[in-house]
């Protein structure tokens, strides 16, 4: 003869199981252990600088040579790099005083001949 279970035993025993295999996927989940970090989307403004009183200096010893150039910025930058030869791929690091006036000094110094344009590219 086939004993039935009575229902509220299988509810009990399902509700059992369910509960054990709850504990057993917490212990897993509960060693992870993720850094706080932050995430977002936002927007701003990108305007470019405006370079005024530019003023190349002249090696002392080979003044066809320029040994530096020193312009202002209209805004503060903390960083800023320039190149006075078009086809370089390389640009030199500046150096800025008050955020805005900037200093690139060329080593190896540039021939005057080669140099045929200013580019900046500086950022704050």
């Amino acid at each position: 003869m086939l004993r039935t279970i009575p229902r509220r035993h299988r509810l009990l025993a399902v509700l059992a199981v369910a509960a054990a295999l709850g504990t057993g996927t917490y212990a897993f989940t509960a060693t992870n252990t993720v850094p706080a970090s932050n995430a977002g989307s936002g927007s701003g403004t990108i305007s470019g600088y405006t370079v005024s009183n530019v003023q190349y200096q002249l090696d002392g010893t080979t003044p066809t040579n320029i040994d530096s150039v020193t312009f202002t910025l209209n805004a503060s930058a903390s960083v800023a790099k320039a190149k006075v030869v078009a086809a370089s791929g390389s640009y030199t690091d500046c150096s800025i005083a008050g955020g805005v006036n900037v200093t690139c000094d060329f080593s190896p110094n540039v021939s005057v001949v080669s140099a045929d344009q200013l580019s900046v590219i500086a950022h704050s």
